[in-house]
């Protein structure tokens, strides 16, 4: 099948084709099953099948394991002899091994490519999720992202909210009577969570320069397909970090992407490994942006294909959206897994040649029960399946030969270095600067008429006393009182010059105005 990617043989013999269809491949998919039953062959195996038919593909690498797509599998491995009977027995008869152009990526920077989005463009609601934040404490993030917009306060990295969150704290009774009251506690407890962030690592996620999406979408000079490989294994220790990434990843997607129907083939195939994280505990508003994101995605041309250890994971509105299945086995242990193993058979089309439940049960490693959209859309009959074997290495690549793939890279010199441009961090900071010259130059002309004041006093005190005695030195000292009475009235006439002279000025005008 020319518009496919070959999955593996199905049938009792293992001599029908299993394949799923790039016309349907935006549709979205499911590779369910439990630990060690083939789930991640089976995600290596689709990321080389549409690379090779010209998709670019993303995938999280959470065991390390994927990075083996950038090489050829070898006949020295152990499973090399497994391999090639696997792909006789299914038919598999041009399977050779080969490597696949891959892009290496990774939000830490260390082995890969960073990845970088400024504070903005990801949003409040996915930051609340991020940092677990209350209801009042959203409302707070709200008001901060609404206060920056409005104030021209750019936030592109995690000190520019920082800043923005003590300006909000700092000036909370102004902002309260707008907005809704800004309680200092509920400040503090936002500044402590992205202090944890930070901690973590997700400091180096916010900022520029912002991963540009058609980076993810490219095709080598052979016309295959980029695969583009995020390092998961480190992320998985900040797992909120990890499914709000890849959250904010599809949300961009979505909205930048143009709409395009029902095309031939995908322009991105998007693998959403450990899905269950993104569902877990998460509020409804979030769901229901997944559940939007996967209804409307595919008419950008976009398939997302989740995985996960059990269906049951996943919303039931979100996995009716999903038409491709490979399920490998699940184990039945407790009344809830028998309740799961049964509902996952029953959204399967029946064959009436075996039993789903049975065989999801029984299924073996690198086999799966399997079900691709047919023509028109409609769900294929459920068939076991062997999976066919990866033409890639099995198993992670050096870390000297993934230095040497990132080193090689075009994209290296784009994403690099850290760009710190001028944003609320720098602009708050300039306004407190201001501030303060304003406040020092004030109070210097505070102490000048103090002075002055003094001066004038002592002046007038020394006259006084030295009045009767002569007519010649009155005179001559009225005359140094008037010297510094006109050099009183330059102060004052330069104090009404400024500021707050013009301050009084309009009070008085207007008290006089406003009698009249």
């Amino acid at each position: 099948m020319e518009n496919g990617v070959f999955v593996g043989g199905g049938g009792e013999d293992y001599a029908v084709k299993q394949w799923l269809r790039l016309d349907y491949a935006n549709r979205h998919g499911l590779i369910a099953g439990a630990t060690g039953t083939g789930k991640t062959v089976t995600l290596q195996i689709l990321a080389e099948g549409f690379s090779a038919q010209g998709v670019p593909v993303f995938m999280a690498d959470v065991k390390g394991d994927l990075s083996g797509l950038a090489k050829p599998g070898s006949a020295d491995f152990k499973l090399h002899q497994p391999f090639t009977d696997r792909a006789a027995t299914i038919g598999f008869e041009d399977y050779a091994y080969t490597s696949f152009p891959v892009t290496f990526w990774d939000l830490f920077g260390q082995q890969g490519h960073p990845i970088r989005t400024t504070v903005a463009e990801m949003g409040p609601l996915l930051i609340s999720r991020l940092l677990e934040l209350s209801e009042a404490q959203e409302g707070i993030l709200n008001i901060a992202f609404r206060v920056a917009d409005e104030e021209g306060l750019p936030l592109l990295d995690l000190k520019d909210l920082q800043s923005m969150l003590v300006w909000l704290g700092e000036n909370r009774e102004d902002v309260s009577l707008r907005y809704g009251n800004i309680s200092v506690q509920s400040v503090g407890a936002i500044q402590r969570r992205l202090l944890v962030l930070e901690n973590q690592g997700g400091a180096d996620f916010f900022g520029e320069p912002a991963l540009e999406l058609r980076d993810l979408m490219r095709t080598d000079a052979n016309g295959q397909g980029q695969i583009n490989i995020l390092a998961a294994d480190k992320l998985m220790g900040a797992p909120r970090l990890y499914a709000t990434f890849l959250l904010w990843l599809l949300s961009e997607l979505f909205e930048e992407l143009p709409e395009v129907g029902d095309p031939d083939k995908p322009k991105l195939v998007f693998f959403f490994d450990e899905a269950h994280l993104l569902f877990e505990d998460a509020p409804k508003a979030l769901v229901d942006k997944v559940e939007q994101v996967a209804r409307l995605i595919r008419s950008k041309g976009v398939g997302v294909y989740f995985i996960t250890q059990n269906p049951d994971d996943i919303p039931e509105d979100i996995l009716g959206q999903l038409g491709n299945r490979v399920q490998h086995a699940l184990r039945a242990f407790t009344a809830r897994d028998r309740k799961a193993l049964r509902m996952a058979a029953e959204t399967y089309r029946e064959n009436p040649t075996f039993d789903t439940e049975e065989a999801i049960r029984e299924v073996g490693v690198g086999e799966a029960v399997t079900s691709m959209l047919e023509r028109k859309g409609i769900p294929g009959m459920v068939e076991r399946t062997l999976i066919r074997p990866p033409s890639s290495q099995l198993g992670p690549i050096t870390p000297a030969e993934r230095g040497g793939i990132v080193g090689a890279s075009d994209l290296g010199t784009k994403y690099a270095d850290t760009l710190d441009r001028n944003s609320a961090f720098e602009m708050l900071a300039e306004r407190t600067a201001k501030a303060a010259q304003e406040a020092e130059a004030a109070e210097q002309k505070e102490a000048d008429l103090d002075a002055a004041m003094r001066e004038y006093t002592a002046g007038r005190r020394y006259t006084g006393t030295r009045v009767g005695r002569s007519t010649a030195q009155p005179t001559r000292r009225a005359r140094r009182g008037d010297s510094f009475g006109e050099a009183m009235a330059k102060v004052v006439v330069k104090e009404l010059k400024g500021t707050t002279g013009r301050r009084i000025v309009r009070g008085i005008l207007g008290g006089l105005f406003k009698g009249r």
